[in-house]
């Protein structure tokens, strides 16, 4: 066995600038729900990843597009701005206010939507850092996987005493009896959820060494519409016409972006020719 004694194929040095944004970047987008953000508005905005994927693309690697392509990120930003709007809009509804608390919750969420917009950047800036990362030293997947989660525990130390409040709230939560055994509810999401999000972040990693940070992108931005629509079942969120206008925008913008309708052109060309 190798364990301990395997040279890592990239070096360490560049999975610890790796790790810093990711670490970033999953801090921020957690705390930002602090900031009377909504989970939908959470969602949405993050969306926008392609948009800041593109922007990133040709500041660093020089990428270019076409016209259709910004067209598309015209329509996902104005899409994301609708939404934005129409939750801040509705965010202040949820509890009585005075005029001092409405300025003051407008503040606050002004601050999470300024997080939302870091994290949203850097995020992209990670992307294109790994896809340069696996062109110059090959596909390692599973060795950046436990890299990138395993080098941040550390860092979490600096929220114990958040994350112990919130086990705290976990632990009692009502419990569900299996075999004759009281389980809080709260630690079987939390178990489902580290399931699926292993999963999950285990074939993304897989995707980004196949794949330009542009598709990977694609991908994830379809996988949040999914999200989106079960977290508005699930929380009872207010969604109205202005929120379904901005989400059309966002995602036919992404169809757009990924050529979506020129691919189904040219298979519809191919069967007529067969």
């Amino acid at each position: 066995m190798d364990y301990g004694r395997k040279k890592p194929a990239i070096p360490m040095r560049l999975y610890f600038k790796l790790v810093l944004m990711f670490f970033l970047v999953s801090v921020t987008n957690n705390y930002a729900l602090n900031f009377n953000i909504s989970m939908p508005l959470h969602m949405i905005f993050r969306a926008g990843s392609l948009m800041a994927n593109m922007v990133m693309g040709i500041i660093y690697l020089n990428k270019k597009y076409s016209i259709t392509q910004y067209l598309s990120v015209g329509m996902i930003s104005i899409g994301i701005f609708l939404c934005t709007i129409a939750s801040s809009q509705v965010e202040p509804n949820q509890i009585e206010e005075t005029p001092l608390s409405k300025y003051t919750d407008l503040i606050w969420w002004i601050a999470g939507i300024f997080l939302l917009t870091f994290a949203l950047f850097l995020s992209a800036r990670m992307g294109i850092y790994q896809e340069v990362l696996y062109k110059e030293h090959g596909k390692h997947p599973y060795e950046a996987l436990f890299f990138m989660h395993a080098l941040p525990m550390p860092g979490f130390l600096l929220l114990m005493q958040d994350l112990k409040k919130h086990f705290g709230i976990l632990a009692d939560s009502e419990p569900v009896y299996i075999f004759d055994y009281g389980i809080p509810v709260m630690i079987l999401f939390l178990v489902g959820n580290v399931i699926t999000q292993y999963v999950c972040i285990s074939s993304v990693f897989v995707l980004t060494t196949e794949c330009t940070s542009l598709t990977v992108t694609l991908v994830l931005t379809l996988r949040k519409f999914v999200s989106l629509l079960l977290s508005i079942v699930y929380f009872g969120n207010a969604f109205t016409l202005t929120h379904w206008s901005g989400t059309g925008l966002v995602f036919t913008g992404t169809m757009l972006f990924s050529n979506v309708p020129g691919m189904i052109r040219d298979g519809i060309s191919r069967k007529k020719v067969d």
